[in-house]
């Protein structure tokens, strides 16, 4: 198994930026690709993000793409999502996920574990 654990969450002004972090534990190896997801009040849960752990190639929903950048630090088996110029929408727990497939996918059953989410909320 593979554990997360995600921080970083918090308050903060829109306009503003947060960092999230990611830190994976128990079995990484079988780790080829993390994801970043999101669920906001009243919403589905949807993808942010996603990233291999090598080979490079990062994948972007469209709804964060030149705000959010992924990254990974592999020698600290963790990724971290940088958020800035965050907006109400961004509000929401942010969830991050292991794959076994090596496909960057948006797809959160391409996803085998599961973090326990972290909040972020965005205010006005």
């Amino acid at each position: 198994q593979v554990q997360l654990v995600e921080s970083g969450g918090g308050l903060v002004q829109a306009g503003g930026s947060l960092r999230l972090s990611c830190a994976a534990s128990g079995r990484t190896g079988s780790s080829y690709v993390m994801g970043w997801f999101r669920q906001g009040p009243g919403k589905e849960r949807e993808f942010v993000a996603a990233i291999r752990w090598s080979g490079g190639g990062t994948y972007y929903a469209d709804s964060v793409k030149g705000r959010f950048t992924i990254s990974r630090d592999n020698a600290k088996n963790t990724v971290y999502l940088q958020m800035q110029s965050l907006k109400a929408e961004d509000t929401a727990v942010y969830y991050c996920a292991s794959g076994s497939s090596f496909i960057l996918s948006m797809a959160s059953r391409r996803y085998d574990y599961w973090g326990q989410g972290t909040q972020v909320t965005v205010f006005s």
